[in-house]
């Protein structure tokens, strides 16, 4: 069913004040779309919002000057800008998420006995900003405060993975990638493969990129209008966590411990 958002029949006239008010409600219900979305097409917009295309471009480009949409490249899909990240993050009060994750990183630490992270994407790098460690006697340390290149961590990867090209390619202008053991991913074509293959599957591995001793499983935990907000890990040593199949049997609680987080933001908003 297409959404109209006109509630009258508008006075004659480019220039009436209802036609400006019309540009005004199409361009808030494309928000409403790309957020609900988190991609679209200029004839799909055109069909929700029952007008032609050239118009659905025209506002689709409006928004886009002003960031509130992006595109990956010419003529591609649009998807939500950082504008309309920030209007968000305004809206529920820039929601402290680390006091929102404590009560799900406790009970993930508690349901696998790791230690688990939450942590957040600045430029490039990631810093870890909570954590709660394993009750194991082999365990990893607590990691709090700790910043390591985005591309040497499962849940920065994870996060990287989740945002828009634009917004990636910024973060890595020369596409130049630090290492720091031999696991570490060396080139700009390995990591757009192994993003690749994260948004595929849901989640991101890390088998000892970041120090060789510790692997660990990321997942991204998403904001109110579907943007990369944080993520959510747990850490292992290495002789716990060697291949895909291990890591694969955390996911399941990765994305239980993701729904718990979006949950308790929904409850501040």
């Amino acid at each position: 069913m297409k959404n109209s958002v006109r509630d009258e029949p508008h006075p004659a006239g480019p220039y009436s004040p209802q036609s400006g008010l019309s540009s005004v409600d199409n361009a808030l219900q494309l928000l409403h779309l790309i957020s609900e979305r988190r991609a679209l097409r200029v004839a799909e917009a055109a069909d929700d919002l029952g007008v032609a295309r050239s118009t659905a471009h025209r506002l689709l480009t409006a928004l886009r000057r002003q960031g509130f949409v992006t595109q990956d490249k010419p003529n591609g899909v649009y998807r939500p800008g950082r504008a309309l990240l920030e209007i968000g993050l305004a809206a529920i009060g820039r929601v402290d998420i680390r006091h929102a994750a404590r009560p799900v990183l406790e009970k993930l630490s508690e349901d696998t006995r790791e230690t688990v992270s939450l942590l957040l994407l600045e430029g490039n790098s990631v810093r870890f900003i909570d954590c709660v460690e394993g009750s194991r006697s082999v365990r990893v340390a607590t990691r709090t405060g700790i910043v390591l290149p985005a591309h040497c961590t499962a849940g920065g990867k994870a996060i990287l993975a989740a945002l828009p090209a634009t917004d990636l390619g910024r973060r890595y202008p020369t596409r130049q990638l630090a290492t720091r053991t031999p696991n570490s991913i060396a080139n700009w074509a390995q990591l757009e493969t192994e993003l690749d293959e994260i948004r595929e599957v849901g989640y991101a591995v890390n088998f000892g990129e970041g120090e060789s001793s510790i692997c660990a499983v990321g997942m991204a935990i998403y904001d109110l209008i579907g943007y990369p907000l944080a993520a959510i890990a747990v850490a292992v040593p290495h002789s716990r966590l060697e291949t895909a199949g291990q890591a694969r049997e955390l996911a399941p609680l990765l994305l239980e411990a993701r729904l718990s987080v979006r949950d308790a933001l929904n409850e501040t908003a």
